[in-house]
């Protein structure tokens, strides 16, 4: 049985420690969080204790540590679990500055200790399943991939300034899924964004409107389209075409019940959010973690992936601000 301190007792970190709980070999065994009410809902749930950080790095029979605190600590926190021998989950972003990111990376890699970051959605059955196709030959050589991706609503225009923008925080996962899919790295990046949901958003600099286009060594064109308004539900789709034949994944529905009559077909709508559409994809990624614990895997998904990731949404960014296609 694995122990595990988890960090952040917030929204994601109540999804964690729920599949932690869950699986037959880890145990929730710490909650840090500063926001003690928080853990300590945590704690009595799942019969855990309230630690500090200083206490669960230190402590020997803390295996591993799952991260999914505030974005400005995890790179801080994977040092130091990274120093004192932890395997480490880390929910994305390492951090927004590249720099950070390299230096944590550094340290890391120092210390020779295996690392997962959270990017969930190379995780989703329903992805994956895509993928397994792909790589099984069964549409050819893929020529172009399309992802769509849009949240159900925009979050305040408060969050914007500390989120890293659009391209950092929402459409970092897509670019994730482009390596992930395709397997290999783009080669130039074009990015367009505008702000057509809420003013406010503008104003404080960001996006909520953008497409992305990615080349890649192989002919094969991948494009992003990111919104965060969506007022059909939480819309995650892909689309992937290849020399024999076309590969999609399309929304997970609240029911899979369909109404046919006189005035035509109703269906139901997409899942509300990310943790109805994921939760599947968070449990499998889990159970990836737990693999990476025991040993019989490396992780997957690296702090590389992470730091690659970023460097994407970075060439968008400059892309969107200059007007000009980003060699990479």
């Amino acid at each position: 049985m694995f122990n595990i301190a988890l960090f952040g007792a917030g929204r994601i970190g109540q999804v964690h420690a729920a599949n932690i709980n869950n699986h037959p070999e880890t145990n929730l065994y710490s909650v840090i969080d500063p926001y003690l009410p928080g853990a300590q809902k945590l704690v009595d749930s799942y019969q855990a204790k309230i630690q500090s950080v200083e206490e669960a790095m230190l402590d020997p029979n803390v295996h591993g540590v799952c991260i999914g605190s505030a974005t400005d600590t995890h790179a801080n926190l994977i040092e130091l679990a990274a120093v004192n021998g932890k395997i480490i989950f880390c929910e994305k972003p390492i951090d927004l500055e590249l720099s950070r990111v390299r230096d944590c990376l550094s340290v890391v890699n120092e210390h020779k200790t295996p690392l997962l970051l959270g990017f969930n959605r190379r995780y989703d059955p329903q992805f994956r399943q895509l993928k397994k196709q792909l790589d099984m030959g069964n549409i050819g050589t893929a020529e172009s991939l399309v992802i769509t991706s849009r949240d159900p609503s925009p979050p305040p225009a408060e969050y914007s300034k500390v989120s890293g923008g659009m391209f950092r925080d929402m459409s970092v996962h897509d670019l994730d899924m482009t390596r992930f899919i395709l397997g290999e790295d783009p080669v130039s990046i074009t990015a367009h964004g505008s702000c057509m949901v809420d003013p406010a958003i503008g104003q404080a600099g960001d996006i909520d409107t953008g497409v992305i286009v990615l080349e890649f060594p192989s002919g094969a064109i991948a494009t992003i389209i990111n919104s965060r308004r969506s007022s059909y539900g939480y819309d995650q789709r892909v689309e992937l075409h290849g020399q024999k034949g076309l590969l999609q994944a399309g929304n997970m529905k609240e029911n899979l019940v369909q109404y046919w009559g006189d005035n035509g077909c109703i269906s139901a709508k997409p899942h509300p959010f990310f943790l109805e559409r994921y939760q599947e994809a968070f449990i499998a990624e889990w159970q990836h973690f737990t693999d990476v614990l025991a040993g019989r895997c490396e992780p997957e998904c690296s702090g590389a992936d992470g730091e690659a990731a970023l460097v994407l949404a970075e060439a968008a960014l400059e892309s969107m601000n200059t007007g000009k296609t980003i060699l990479l």
